[in-house]
């Protein structure tokens, strides 16, 4: 993979709340940085964007189009197109594109975030970020003191119905193919969430929202919305050529990485989804920021280390 002439700082991979927010904090310490979106945000079904503190209810394309204009007036380059590959190089790193453009970085950052696999429901995927909802910090607040019918999809199902029931006295727990636990159905009975049994056939929609669930029996039962619980996949293939690897979490693969988004592999950090399964677009914003801050310090004293070695060569000759 050949390199291109032009050596950045640092390549983001990404461009949603954490790999934006990366670029943000190193364009404003003056450091070369590219983002590469290709332009699949996961939250992109959403109707907005909730919790984050001075933007509460933004919608996702807002929000982004704001961020990139921010990154794009300090200096930032993003660049529309899709990650293939990613090699070590003599510079660092070489990132090839799928039109064929290689860049090439010192560093690296991974914020490419994550697929949500949904469960083979019909009517789930149609309703996915409206109807249908996984989180209750990101959507409880909409569906507040309506009828709520959690879907048995995963093993946080149980969990997913009580704490939706904060936002709810109205929960059902539809059990599906599953069978609680004893201690789960103890917890869910007390605090007064009725399970109803049978396999789930699909969810009834009209007029663009959901009206019930359906069951195998051809049982329905009225609900205002659905809660699923989705496998949160990480986008790793791109770096596989480079040694970073999914690690295995009951709930989906991630990319292990410390508390700074350093990763296992020299030179490369994560950020948001893609290490945090659980984050929102607030906690990945700011560990965007913070892995940011952390990369650009090793570079500061990279750097130093480099003028120290320099200054040492000239005072020996």
């Amino acid at each position: 993979m050949a390199e291109s002439e032009t050596v950045q700082d640092v390549v983001v991979v990404g461009g949603g709340a954490a790999g934006l927010s990366a670029a943000l904090t190193l364009a404003r310490a003056r450091r070369r940085v590219t983002v590469v979106d290709a332009g699949q945000p996961r939250n992109a079904p959403a109707d907005g964007v909730h919790a984050l503190l001075g933007l509460e209810g933004i919608s996702p394309a807002e929000l982004l189009a704001r961020g990139r204009a921010e990154v794009a007036g300090y200096g930032g380059e993003i660049i529309a197109g899709e990650v293939v590959d990613v090699q070590q190089a003599p510079s660092g790193f070489a990132v090839a594109l799928r039109d064929g453009t290689t860049l090439s970085a010192r560093r690296l950052i991974i914020a490419t975030g994550l697929i949500d696999e949904l469960p083979d429901i019909p009517g789930v995927r149609e309703q996915w970020g409206h109807g249908v909802l996984h989180c209750p910090y990101c959507h409880g607040w909409e569906v507040r003191d309506r009828r709520i019918g959690v879907l048995a999809t995963g093993p946080m199902s149980v969990h997913q119905a009580v704490l939706f029931h904060q936002w709810s006295p109205q929960v059902l727990f539809f059990a599906g193919n599953s069978d609680p636990a004893p201690d789960d159905r103890t917890r869910l009975q007390a605090l007064g969430i009725t399970i109803v049994e049978g396999r789930i056939a699909g969810l009834e929609v009209a007029d663009d929202q959901v009206k019930a669930v359906r069951l195998a029996d051809e049982r329905l039962l009225e609900i205002d919305a659905a809660v699923v619980a989705t496998r949160m996949i990480a986008r790793a293939e791109p770096f596989a050529g480079i040694g970073v690897e999914t690690t295995d979490h009951p709930v989906g693969r991630f990319i292990a990485a410390d508390e700074t988004g350093r990763t296992g592999v020299a030179g490369v950090w994560a950020a948001g989804n893609v290490t945090d399964l659980s984050a929102q677009v607030s906690a990945a914003a700011a560990e965007g920021a913070r892995a940011a801050q952390h990369l650009n310090a090793e570079l500061i004293m990279a750097d130093a280390d480099r003028a120290v070695a320099a200054l040492a060569g000239v005072a020996e000759r």
